[in-house]
C-alpha cells in the first residue's frame, strides 16, 4: 500500500492531493485563480506564480489534514516539473523538494501530460470513468489549453506520439475565439454554453490541409471566425465587435469544426492501431459535444474523467506517481523544471 503526496502548480491552479495505491483519492485540494486572471482574458504568468507562493503551504496542509494522514504515513512526494509556466512550476518543485528533504521521503517528478492520462486510473464516481480492467493498447486524446496530442499507450508508462497540433492547441483556440466574441475567460465553457443555442451549420469552416495523418491545426478556423466577424463590421481597438454578429451561431459552428477534426483524427488512429478504448484527457475533454460525438461514432469504448479531473489537479499527478514509484523511479535533489517537457520526444 502506497500513499503519495502530490503537488501540481504548472499553470494557475495550486493543488495538492494524497493518493493511495494510485487509485484512491484520500484528499484533493485545489486553489483556483480563474477570477483573478479573467480580467486579463487569460493567465498572467507573474500573477500566477505570486499566488502559488501565497497558497501552496495552506493547500498542502489542508490536503494532509483532509486525508487524516501524518508525514510518517507517506511513502513519497510527487510533483509536476513540466510542461507549464516557469514561475508556477518553480513554486511546486521547490516546495516538493523541501518537503522531501526535510521529511526524508523519496521525490518523484511527473510530466503534467502523464498526469492527465493517469486520471483514468483513479477510482472516483463519474458516468464516463474507465473500468478497472482497461486493456492495452489504449489511445489517448489529450486536449487542453496548451496541448492537443494523440498518444498510443501500449503499456504502463509506455507511450508513442501519433500526432499533435502544428499551431494552436484546441483549448487555446477556444480561449482566443471566446475573447474575440467578447465572451470572457475561460473560453471553452463560455463557447459551449452559447453553442447550445446556435446553429452548428450556420457557417462552414474548411478543414485544415496539413502534413501528417494524425496532425491537428486550429489556427485556420480561429482566423476564419475573425474574418467572419469582420464581415459584420470592423473590430474596435478595444476588441469590441458589431452588435449584429450572430455570436451563438458562430460559437456553435466553431465548436462543430473543432470537434469534427478531433473526432475524425482520433477514430482514424484508433482503427489504425487497434486501440481497445479511447481515453479523453485534459480540460477540453469536459466539452459535452466532444464526448457525445466521439462516443456515438466510435466502435470502441470512449471514457472521460469527471470535470474536476479534466482540469488541472494534483490527484492525477499522484496517480501517475504511483506507477513511477513502483517502477523504482526517483528524482534527485537536482530536479529542475522543464517548461517545454515532452511526454514523447
Amino acid at each position: 500500500m502506497t500513499k503519495i503526496l502530490a503537488i501540481e502548480t504548472s499553470c494557475d491552479e495550486t493543488a495538492a492531493s494524497i493518493i493511495q495505491d494510485g487509485r484512491q483519492v484520500l484528499s484533493n485540494v485545489v486553489a483556483t485563480q480563474i477570477e483573478v486572471h479573467a480580467k486579463y482574458g487569460g493567465v498572467f504568468p507573474e500573477v500566477a506564480s505570486r499566488m502559488h507562493v501565497e497558497t501552496i503551504v495552506p493547500v498542502v496542509n489542508e490536503a494532509i489534514e483532509k486525508a487524516e494522514a501524518g508525514w510518517r504515513d507517506l511513502d513519497a512526494i510527487a510533483v509536476t516539473y513540466g510542461p507549464g509556466l516557469p514561475g508556477s512550476l518553480l513554486v511546486g518543485v521547490n516546495m516538493a523538494k523541501g518537503l522531501a528533504l526535510g521529511r526524508g521521503l523519496p521525490l518523484v517528478g511527473i510530466n503534467h501530460l502523464e498526469g492527465h492520462i493517469y486520471s483514468h486510473w483513479l477510482r472516483v464516481p463519474g458516468d464516463g470513468m474507465a473500468p478497472d480492467d482497461l486493456q492495452f493498447p489504449l489511445l489517448i486524446l489529450i486536449v487542453s489549453g496548451g496541448h492537443t496530442e494523440l498518444i498510443l499507450m501500449r503499456d504502463h508508462l509506455t507511450y508513442e506520439k501519433l500526432g499533435a497540433t502544428a499551431d494552436d492547441a484546441s483549448g487555446e483556440a477556444f480561449d482566443k475565439v471566446a475573447r474575440l466574441l467578447q465572451l470572457g475567460y475561460p473560453g471553452g465553457p463560455q463557447i459551449e454554453k452559447l453553442a447550445t443555442e446556435g446553429n452548428p451549420h450556420a457557417f462552414r469552416f474548411a478543414k485544415p490541409k496539413i502534413d501528417g495523418e494524425f496532425a491537428f491545426s486550429f489556427s485556420g478556423i480561429k482566423t476564419a471566425v475573425l474574418r467572419t466577424v469582420q464581415t459584420y463590421g470592423p473590430v474596435g481597438v478595444d476588441g469590441s465587435i458589431a452588435a449584429s454578429v450572430p455570436i451563438k451561431d458562430l460559437a456553435a459552428s466553431f465548436q462543430h469544426g473543432v470537434v469534427d477534426q478531433l473526432v475524425d483524427k482520433t477514430l482514424a488512429a484508433a482503427a489504425r492501431y487497434g486501440a481497445t478504448a479511447i481515453l479523453l484527457s485534459g480540460g477540453v475533454s469536459a466539452n459535452k459535444m466532444l464526448r457525445y460525438v466521439m462516443k456515438s461514432k466510435s466502435p470502441v469504448p470512449v471514457y472521460w474523467p469527471p470535470l474536476w479531473l479534466c482540469t488541472d489537479n494534483a490527484a492525477m499527478i499522484g496517480a501517475a506517481a504511483h506507477f513511477r514509484f513502483l517502477a523504482g523511479q526517483r528524482a534527485g535533489w537536482d530536479l529542475d523544471i522543464d517548461p517545454n517537457l515532452k511526454l514523447v520526444e
